[in-house]
């Protein structure tokens, strides 16, 4: 069998490896969107690697977009294979993929209304996919529940274990039988981080003979839990107390929100939260959330516990949940302190860019980054120093305070991630290192060398290993 690479290679966006059998049977891992301004990936999210009609069946690790945004153009280019995942997942990608293609549909509306004022009627742009694609790609999902082996056909068994990363997050094993001989197949997925808030702690893969790990933080190490939790209330003292300023949060709406929230709540319970409004700008943040209670069977033991004493973990008396365009552009107006937790994460897309627009000159305000933002993103600038930003054609000068706490992040780093792969080292034949820059991944590379691990390849986009 063979290994291709279709995305996610020496980038941390784009998820998709396309696993083919001696039978020819394509079983295609993750379909991410990429996300980001580079002019090299200019043309990946419409383009393939593959023919998707020749796609037998889709494995989803988990609903962020960089892992499963890319179905409903996979689905309207000839997919008609089952897409496998957990419940949650499932559950996730109903309203994630809708936001998406609405995203989708409104910039190609908006790219047209400039290209037909410049006279270009013959370059009018098609939006990637559509609400009605989505609906489509939500009739091919199958879910199941972790630890129990599922069948996709005659060769094939895979088993989701819990990944820790977003709730319905999986790491991928497939039990492969192949001319009498089974081989074992891994894939991480996107790995979370132990003692996090709200999701059980990452569990580690069934030993395998060959494994794609995702590498984000391989060089690096996080805060640890009690820091961050003095950290955010020193942030929000100096923002909204001493500089009577917004803190801007740009937060992913599925994991990071409610995990920002669920800690708010229970500093709020401790009498640590000081009194200022908290608002989450996202609507689609807001139906996240709703999901997130719908499935307590990915919960931890402390929110468990925590549940018997408040029986609302995602609200408290000071925060208000944003629906109405309305509303957001009243934040805007605002003078008052307060607290903004908005999507996108990385600043490219949503609310967020709004908020940015108004309140990234005023130095009174802070942004607060937490969690990793792609290069070539407004995000990414600012984690970069950037003096400007160019927000909605305009360059913007960088007058707030820019914090930047990697603790918030859903990615283990890079002894959490040697901590998960410790049980590979006896047996494993392969390791391909994805999910990562290059830099990164030529560090955690080093480190794993070190640790005992041999033959660890970083593939590059488009490179097929045979195994």
């Amino acid at each position: 069998m063979t290994i291709k690479f279709c995305g996610a290679a020496r980038e941390v966006t784009g998820s998709s490896h396309l696993l083919t059998l001696e039978s020819g049977y394509q079983i295609l891992l993750d379909c991410g969107l990429y996300q980001g301004n580079d002019e090299e990936m200019e043309s990946f999210n419409r383009e393939w690697l593959f023919d998707p009609a020749q796609i037998d069946c889709l494995v989803l690790s988990h609903a962020h977009i960089d892992h499963s945004g890319r179905i409903p153009k996979l689905v309207r280019d000839g997919f008609n294979g089952t897409i496998h995942a957990t419940h949650a997942t499932r559950s996730l990608c109903s309203i994630m993929l809708l936001d998406s293609a609405k995203i989708q549909e409104r910039d190609a509306e908006y790219t047209n209304k400039k290209l037909l004022r410049k006279g270009k009627k013959n370059e009018l742009v098609d939006p990637l996919y559509t609400t009605n694609d989505v609906g489509a790609s939500m009739r091919l999902f199958a879910g199941y529940p972790y630890e129990k082996w599922f069948r996709i056909n005659n060769e094939v068994e895979v088993l989701f274990r819990d990944a820790g990363h977003i709730l319905g997050s999986a790491s991928v094993t497939l039990r492969i039988t192949e001319n009498g001989e089974i081989k074992t197949f891994g894939f991480s997925g996107d790995v979370g981080r132990p003692d996090r808030p709200i999701l059980r702690d990452p569990q580690p893969m069934p030993e395998v003979d060959y494994l794609i790990c995702e590498s984000t933080y391989g060089d690096r190490d996080h805060l640890s839990k009690p820091q961050e939790n003095d950290r955010l209330v020193e942030v929000i003292r100096k923002t909204c107390l001493e500089k009577k300023g917004k803190l801007i949060i740009p937060a992913f709406s599925i994991g990071r929100t409610q995990e920002i929230v669920y800690m708010l709540d229970r500093l709020e319970s401790s009498g640590k939260l000081p009194h200022v409004p908290v608002y989450v700008d996202s609507p689609l943040a807001v139906n996240a959330t709703m999901i997130f209670g719908a499935h307590p069977e990915c919960f931890d033991n402390d929110l468990n516990e925590y549940m018997l004493v408040d029986d609302n973990p995602f609200g408290f008396n000071n925060l208000t949940y944003v629906r109405s365009v309305e509303m957001s552009k009243a934040l805007n107006e605002s003078d008052e302190p307060c607290i903004i937790i908005s999507s996108s994460g990385m600043m490219n897309a949503g609310r967020i860019k709004h908020h940015t627009d108004h309140e990234i000159d005023n130095s009174r305000n802070t942004f607060l980054i937490v969690g990793y933002c792609a290069p070539h993103t407004p995000c990414g600038a600012l984690r970069a120093g950037k003096e400007a930003l160019r927000i909605f054609g305009k360059y913007k000068p960088v007058k707030a305070d820019i914090e930047i706490m990697d603790s918030f992040s859903a990615h283990a780093d890079r002894k959490e991630l040697n901590a998960f792969l410790q049980n590979q080292k006896a047996g494993l034949k392969k390791l391909f290192l994805v999910h990562g820059e290059y830099d990164a991944q030529q560090s955690f590379k080093g480190m794993l060398e070190k640790e005992g691990f041999q033959d660890i390849e970083i593939p590059t986009l488009g490179q097929e290993y045979a195994i």
